[in-house]
């Protein structure tokens, strides 16, 4: 079993973005990747109200392949509330979270309020994580910090200029999970092994940006235990995602 923790399925032309469900699915069939996490790359509440809905219904189209999180933006709580609580009624299984595009600081006090409520539902955050404003791993440190109960995921471990930091934060805070997905420095994995243990790594592979199989190749070409690969590949996203 393999699991792509971070793919993204949206079609938003304004942004020049046509990426059905179709697309990621054919790239997960290529990389013989059994199934994926898929989120929009628009924020709700924002310009398609109907986003929650649109990535409810790409999963369904493709039940056992695509796993379906929520984007929000917590500066609107009156909002990302009820959005989360109709997420949830509808199979959602975690939510994505982008301070860039929210201008919501990790933690703020709407964000730390909304990865409360997901540590309540036993659902993950993952954030968008590595030197945009607001995405530092030790903004993400200051959250894991105030929300401990929430299980939060730094995408891309910290990008491309903050590897070391991602470490240091998930080895101060047992709830920070890193993500692989377009770090360019595969021996860091190997170094997150022994400095974290393969049950806060997952893979991913930010797709259809970036190709899942050469994504899985990075981890691949590590030649880690299998037991290691196994994990990092499937067993830490399913205890996040509940099974």
């Amino acid at each position: 079993m393999i699991i792509d923790f971070h793919t993204h399925v949206d079609e938003a032309p304004a942004f020049g973005w046509i990426d059905p469900p179709e697309k990621i699915v054919g790239l997960l069939d290529d990389a013989a990747i059994d199934q994926a996490v898929i989120m929009t790359y628009t924020d709700l509440p924002g310009l398609n109200p109907d986003a929650l809905e649109y990535i409810v219904d790409a999963a369904g189209r493709f039940p056992d392949r695509l796993i379906p999180f929520v984007r929000l933006n917590p500066t609107f709580p009156d909002s990302a509330g009820p959005l989360l609580d109709r997420a949830v009624e509808l199979g959602v299984r975690g939510v994505k979270v982008h301070p860039t595009t929210t201008l919501a600081h990790p933690a703020g006090d709407a964000t730390v309020a909304l990865l409360r409520r997901c540590g309540q539902l036993g659902l993950p955050v993952l954030f968008h994580c590595g030197d945009d404003p607001y995405t530092t791993p030790q903004a993400m440190g200051l959250a894991a910090e105030a929300a401990p109960d929430c299980a939060i995921v730094l995408g891309h471990m910290g990008g491309y200029l903050h590897v070391d930091d991602a470490l240091e934060e998930a080895e101060r805070h047992s709830n920070l999970f890193l993500e692989t997905s377009a770090m360019p420095y595969p021996t860091r994995i190997t170094e997150t092994v022994e400095r974290i243990g393969p049950e806060r790594i997952l893979f991913g592979s930010d797709g259809p940006g970036c190709n899942p199989a050469l994504e899985l190749d990075k981890i691949r070409r590590l030649e880690l235990p299998q037991s290691v690969e196994e994990q990092i590949l499937s067993r830490t996203a399913m205890k996040l995602l509940g099974g």
